[in-house]
Order: structure tokens, then C-alpha cells, then sequence
């Protein structure tokens, strides 16, 4: 079977570029209009994009001085996303830090039904002392925050779990709706949870929803290899995107899954022209409208240390290594900042486009070839499509790449299917549960002969 690309359009406001509410080509009161992502969504699944993501975080993050921040709940918005669109995934962030499993596994059920199948969590442990702050608590530390997690995960699979797939019996004649022995408590007890369980939502069309994992620290990455089944990265070089892939692919092994199993989706931001020149004056255009004081103050959150305009025309000053924080986007931004001996400034306008992630400006048979190396020498398995501005950064992608990509027959023209696992290729999940009323009916048959005689027993087999 060929391996084809597989795409996601990160949503996030009026465009990924810092600046991108001052363009003219935005309007940035949109950022909580639901109708805007309606639009976006419409627009990614016309290109046949297999899904579309949303960030969050519960924390109001940046200087809101500065730029246009502060959105709507993702679950709640790709709910209404899921009435305009029929075949599109639909991804929403949500923390193991400060959510418990109950509702997580609910919540995710629930938009699985509404959507037909097309739910996917992003799971984050959260990284910021300002969410921490919001629960009257204290940032955990970071390994701490990933045991918390793996149990998390194992508490919702467990959820998910507990409506078996054929538990619903549906006959009105005899007055049975479901079968009980096929509905199952969890009975989790573990160093953070105690979950009885079932889960009051019935099995959802994907078994589990997609399962999607951001982190590329040491513990991320772990992570990623045991529970997730797509990873967005953030790698700057092909030569670090290839090392990242390798990697996390070679991690598969030993939690008993093939390299398939898991997919790698680096972001990119392509700034899309009709000509290389006309790429680089929206590029200009959008440099043109940086605030240095909100770059500055997001690079101090990122590297631990206070950042003033006193710094901007000199080399980025020493990072601590240690953090509790977000670990693989410090080193990203330090390694980027060190490795092209760039001032404060030069950074600040390097990272204004996405936040680390890779930000490539030309015309769209560039966007196309970028994207093509990648995936064909070992670094990606897809992308996550960061548009500078929205929604035009998002429609001329599909307009003018998506088609640049189906003639390199790396894309598809039609959805596989109908859920967002088989659009991504990804097997549907049984209940690990499934059959469990058999195993006690054969238990309790065993227990009734070995308390036999040897002639009784004798008879039983006979």
C-alpha cells in the first residue's frame, strides 16, 4: 500500500504570526466568533485535509497588550464545528494537570458521538506556573506531571473501555436497552485516581478517540511511544526532523507497537505568494507589525530569563538548561538562537511566525517540494498546517498546495473513510473488556467441577 501524507490545520485565531490581527487581511474581532472556525473547518475539509486542531490552555498567556489572545473552549467550539463538516477530525487540547479522568473520557465521548467518529485529544501535562496559579496550586514538576498523566491515560482507556461495543441491545419487544454484563466497572485505584466507574456515556464510534501527544522531551517522548497515536513536533532542521522521527519510531518497540502505529506531524507555517517575491512581502508586511515588548516578554517566559530592549542587538545571554517548564522548546529556541549566532531581535522575528516551529515563505510548488523532502526522507509522516493569517493563509493552502501535492500523488483526492481513524490509517480499538462475562460464566463453570468427585468429574467430561 502506498504511504501517503496525512495533514492537519492547527486553528489558532486570526493566524499564527504574532502580528497577524494588525494585517489588513484579518479581522481579529473573529477570535471568538464561532462562525469564523466554522469557516476555517469547511475550508480545511474542501482541501481534504484529515483534521483540524486547537490549542488551549487554562491560563491567560502573553500580553494581551499586544496581541489578540484569549479564546473559546475547544470542546465546546469543535462541537459546533462537528455540525457544518462531515468528514474532517477534530482535536482539542485538554490537560491531564488540572482535569480529572471522568470527565476528560466523557467529554471526549460525547464529541466522538456528536461527530461520528471524528474526536482526537491532544494531551497535554501543562507547563506554566500562570495555570497552576489558577487552581491554587503550585507548578508540579515536570516528571511528576507525566506519572500523573500515565495513570490518567490509563484511567480513561479503562472509561472508554466499559460499554462493550454490542452492550446496547435496543429491543423495545422484551424491554431490554442494554445488556449489564457487557457494561463493566473500572474499579481504579491508583497513587492519584480512585475511579469506580462505568463511564455514563455508551462506547463511541472510534472505541477510543484519537489519541495525540506535543511534547518532545525525554518524558514526552516516552510518553508519545507507549499511548500516542500522532505526535505534533516542533523541528527546525531536516536534519533534527529526521532525528526526532528515528527516534520516537525506534521507541515503539517496547511498548509492543509497529512504527505505523504512531504518525509524526512537525508544524510548519508556509507564508504562501504567487511569486517568491510576493511570499516575502507578506513576510515583510507581517515583520513590519512586530510589538518587540510582547516578543520579549514571551522569550522570558520561555528561557527562564528577564529580557529587556537593552537586549534586543545582542546575542541571546545564557539559558538555564533545568526547567520545570516546557523543556524541548527551550532547548529549540536556544539551539535555534546559537546555532545562527542571532541577536534578541533576529530571534524575536524567527519565533513571531511560530513560535519555533518552521516558517517557510514562497510560492507553493516551494511549500509542496519542503513539504515532499520531508516526508519522503524520514522526517514527517504529515504536517501540522500553521497559517500565518486566517482565514487566507488556510484557504490559499488548499487552494494552491493541497493541489500541487494530489498531482505529486502524495495526497489524497477523497476521504478513506468516515472516522478520523481511518482517514489517518489507524486501527479502531477493542474493549479490553470484551468478552469478559464469558471468561467469569467458564470461571465459575471451573470453580463448580474442581469441587467434584473424581467420578462426578469424570461424568462432567464425558
Amino acid at each position: 500500500m502506498t504511504r501517503k501524507l496525512h495533514l492537519n490545520a492547527f486553528l489558532m485565531g486570526v493566524g499564527h504570526h504574532e502580528a497577524a490581527w494588525r494585517h489588513p487581511l484579518t479581522e481579529p474581532a473573529r477570535v471568538t466568533d464561532v462562525r469564523h472556525y466554522q469557516e476555517l473547518a469547511r475550508i480545511a475539509e474542501l482541501g481534504k485535509l484529515d483534521s483540524v486542531f486547537l490549542a488551549d490552555g487554562v491560563a491567560l498567556r502573553g500580553d494581551v497588550r499586544h496581541n489578540a489572545l484569549g479564546g473559546l473552549e475547544p470542546l465546546t467550539l469543535l462541537s459546533a464545528l462537528a455540525a457544518v463538516t462531515d468528514h474532517i477530525g477534530l482535536i482539542a487540547t485538554v490537560s491531564t494537570t488540572y482535569n480529572e479522568p471522568f470527565h476528560v473520557a466523557r467529554k471526549f465521548a460525547s464529541l466522538d458521538h456528536i461527530s461520528g467518529g471524528r474526536a482526537g485529544w491532544n494531551i497535554v501535562t501543562s507547563a506554566s506556573e500562570a495555570e497552576a496559579h489558577n487552581f491554587g496550586l503550585e507548578l508540579p514538576a515536570h516528571a511528576a506531571r507525566y506519572r500523573r498523566a500515565t495513570e490518567f491515560l490509563e484511567v480513561v482507556g479503562k472509561l472508554w473501555d466499559s460499554w462493550e461495543d454490542d452492550a446496547i441491545v435496543g429491543d423495545r419487544a422484551l424491554g431490554h436497552y442494554a445488556d449489564a454484563r457487557k457494561i463493566h466497572p473500572v474499579e481504579h485505584a491508583g497513587e492519584h485516581f480512585a475511579v469506580r466507574g462505568p463511564l455514563n456515556a455508551p462506547r463511541s464510534p472510534q472505541g477510543h478517540p484519537l489519541l495525540v501527544q506535543a511534547g518532545s522531551s525525554e518524558d514526552g517522548k516516552e510518553f508519545a511511544a507507549r499511548y500516542a497515536e500522532a505526535v505534533f513536533t516542533a523541528q527546525q532542521t531536516l536534519e533534527e526532523g529526521q532525528e526526532f522521527y528515528t527516534d520516537i519510531k525506534r521507541r515503539l518497540a517496547r511498548y509492543g507497537r509497529e512504527p505505523g502505529e504512531l504518525l509524526v506531524l512537525p508544524g510548519i507555517s508556509p507564508i504562501i505568494g504567487s511569486t517568491e517575491r510576493e511570499a516575502l512581502r507578506l513576510e515583510k508586511e507581517l515583520e513590519e507589525l512586530i510589538i518587540p515588548a510582547y516578543g520579549l516578554t514571551q522569550l522570558s517566559h520561555m528561557t527562564g530569563i528577564e529580557l529587556t530592549e537593552d537586549d534586543l542587538d545582542r546575542p541571546l545571554p545564557e539559558v538555564p538548561v533545568e526547567t520545570e517548564g516546557a523543556q524541548s522548546r527551550r532547548k529549540l529556541v536556544v539551539d535555534l538562537a546559537r546555532r545562527e549566532n542571532l541577536t534578541v531581535r533576529q530571534l524575536l522575528n524567527r519565533l513571531a511566525g511560530g513560535r519555533g516551529h518552521r516558517v517557510v515563505a514562497g510560492t507553493p510548488e516551494r511549500i509542496a517540494d519542503e513539504i515532499q523532502e520531508w516526508f519522503e526522507t524520514g522526517a514527517a509522516d504529515g504536517f501540522n498546517i500553521m497559517p500565518p493569517i486566517l482565514p487566507g493563509g488556510l484557504a490559499d493552502f488548499v487552494a494552491h498546495v493541497v493541489p500541487e501535492l494530489q498531482v505529486r500523488g502524495l495526497f489524497r483526492h477523497e476521504y478513506e473513510g468516515r472516522t478520523l481513524r481511518e482517514n489517518y490509517g489507524l486501527a479502531r480499538p477493542g474493549s479490553r473488556y470484551a468478552g469478559a462475562e464469558l471468561v467469569e460464566v467458564a470461571r465459575r463453570h471451573l470453580g463448580c467441577i474442581s469441587s467434584l468427585s473424581t467420578t462426578d468429574t469424570r461424568m462432567v467430561h464425558q
